[in-house]
């Protein structure tokens, strides 16, 4: 089983300049949630909505499509985070051996291996719709669902005008509607915006009792996946070894939740209801162990973006751009042009071009300093990867005779083994082998 984990970030509003707190989703695995399909093709997915002056954003962030029925692994890595191809690859590879993990074991994986990029999320969009089958009569009638919503949003302080705006759209008001309508409220939710989430909600059970609906068909087999994929997750943290604890707890943690504990805590009562004491210590010790799994999970990362955001509002406004970035020292990683892209991208939404300029000014230098900070060989190997085909990568080797070294080759193969479940480990063998011929 493989969930998506949501990671809280800080960013600053574009408009207001005011810091604020949101949700991100990097996987968007089907099976697992399809409400996180629904809110992406509703373009609904990491949008952040400032709580002071409302100007919303979809955020610039990696994002990885998995539909293990279809075979399908779509990867969307967005240019502004100006991430090197290295750094990229070993993002992929971590994403696509966590969902490897998650496949029962005579279940086809080999596409995983090949997922498909896109360098826009609407083409990776356009990519599900097809995959669907999804016809041009099919996106117009998203379109009107979507056009529908806003029309009974802006109806829905009028108790009289919102009947009228329902009777007028019944015939649409379908499955397909409410699903709708459910993953924009989840994704408001998701994105740390309850309030929005919960209007959302409202008008849905409100239209749906105007319309005659009745929602509990298409409810009911969301919340049933949820407690079936919670108890699973259960049972599997009960019994996982200490040493096996840590990954799964992190693998599940967006299954863990108040309800979980409460179920955990029911099983602890029925350990010591039934006289096995000795079962009832070891479910409250694995309790509390999760407990702290959990809390320094949550703490890392959101040290790790409130540092990130820290630093790029030290800088935004410095004169001496690169000597404020490199005044940061190690600072400057792959954490901070991640929130540096989410930001980015929020300035974009927001027609902001002198503080998107700005933010791709320092995208710049601060890749540079990343990359001086690269050893030779790293350095190499990211434009190896680089290269489309395998020929433009053998004639880069011939023409870089004097960088193909013994302490290459080990570097190709020491990666080869970081990334095995990458896709492009096997691409890091073969540069070794090649280099490996020449050399020898």
């Amino acid at each position: 089983m493989t969930v998506a984990a949501p990671q809280t970030v800080q960013i600053t509003c574009p408009n207001c300049r005011t810091p604020f707190q949101t949700q991100i989703f990097s996987i968007v695995d089907v099976q697992q949630q399809p409400i996180l399909k629904q809110a992406l093709l509703a373009g609904q997915l990491n949008v952040a909505v400032c709580p002071r002056c409302g100007a919303g954003s979809m955020l610039g962030v990696p994002l990885i499509y998995h539909d293990a029925e279809k075979q399908l692994c779509l990867i969307y890595f967005p240019q502004e985070l100006n991430a090197s191809t290295q750094e990229q690859e070993r993002y992929i590879g971590d994403a696509t051996n966590l969902l490897i993990r998650g496949l029962p074991a005579d279940a086809p994986r080999g596409y995983l291996l090949n997922p498909r990029r896109f360098i826009t999320l609407n083409s990776l969009i356009d990519a599900i719709f097809e995959a669907d089958g999804v016809t041009k009569e099919m996106l117009e009638a998203q379109r009107k669902r979507v056009d529908i919503i806003a029309e009974l949003a802006n109806a829905m302080q009028n108790e009289s005008e919102l009947a009228k705006v329902v009777e007028k759209h019944k015939a649409a008001l379908d499955a397909d509607f409410f699903m709708t309508l459910l993953a924009f409220a989840q994704a408001n939710a998701q994105q740390g915006q309850p309030d929005s989430a919960q209007m959302l909600l409202t008008l849905r059970q409100q239209v749906a009792t105007l319309a005659g609906f009745d929602l509990s068909t298409i409810d009911g087999e969301t919340d049933e996946n949820f407690d079936a994929a919670q108890n699973e997750a259960l049972e599997r943290l009960s019994k996982v070894s200490d040493e096996e604890l840590e990954d799964a707890v992190a693998e599940l943690r967006p299954l863990i939740d108040y309800s979980f504990f409460q179920v955990w805590t029911n099983r602890i009562e029925n350990a010591q209801a039934a006289g096995d004491s000795a079962e009832a210590q070891r479910l409250t010790d694995r309790r509390a162990r999760i407990i702290e799994l959990v809390e320094a999970m949550d703490a890392k990362a959101q040290a790790m973006f409130e540092k990130g955001t820290a630093i790029l509002q030290a800088v935004v406004d410095a004169e001496d751009l690169e000597a404020a970035l490199r005044a940061q020292g190690d600072a400057i990683d792959a954490s901070f042009l991640m929130v540096l892209g989410v930001n980015t991208e929020a300035a974009m939404h927001n027609n902001n071009a002198a503080l998107v300029e700005r933010f791709q000014k320092i995208a710049q230098i601060a890749k540079t300093i990343i990359e001086e900070k690269l050893s030779p060989e790293d350095r190499f190997i990211s434009e190896l990867l680089s290269c489309e085909t395998p020929q433009e990568s053998t004639k880069l080797l011939r023409r870089n005779v004097a960088k193909v070294t013994p302490k290459l080759i080990q570097r190709l193969n020491e990666l080869a083994d970081e990334n095995k479940n990458s896709p492009d480990s096997e691409r890091l063998r073969q540069f070794a082998r090649e280099a490996g011929a020449m050399l020898f």
